[in-house]
């Protein structure tokens, strides 16, 4: 069984940064690619980055794109999300995700694997 545990969320101010991790057992994680997404409450899951399984290729989604950085560990199977100049519409619960299946990196429903989520809060 795949597990996937974020952390690093929490309460940042405007301009600040967060670093997420996600750790990932039960699988070969350099098999997969990963994904972060993100989602608010009564709103549906939204892409924000993706990694290729050898971390030679990311994806962003636009409004991320130049302030957020996904990178991987495959040594320590970790992904991470560097979030720097956050703004209070960054604020959502995020999660990572495994990539199992489909051709689309942002499509949520190309993940089969998700983590149990990570608040950030980005007040004004």
């Amino acid at each position: 069984q795949v597990q996937l545990v974020e952390s690093g969320g929490g309460l940042v101010q405007a301009g600040g940064s967060l670093r997420l991790s996600c750790a990932a057992s039960g699988r070969t994680f350099s098999s997969d690619a990963m994904g972060w997404f993100r989602q608010l409450p009564g709103k549906e899951r939204e892409f924000v980055a993706a990694i290729s399984q050898s971390g030679g290729s990311t994806y962003y989604a636009g409004s991320v794109k130049g302030r957020f950085t996904i990178y991987r560990d495959n040594a320590k199977n970790t992904v991470y999300l560097q979030m720097n100049s956050l703004k209070p519409e960054d604020t959502a619960v995020y999660y990572c995700a495994a990539k199992n299946s489909g051709s689309s990196y942002y499509n949520p429903m190309s993940y089969g694997y998700w983590g149990q989520g990570t608040q950030v809060t980005v007040s004004s």
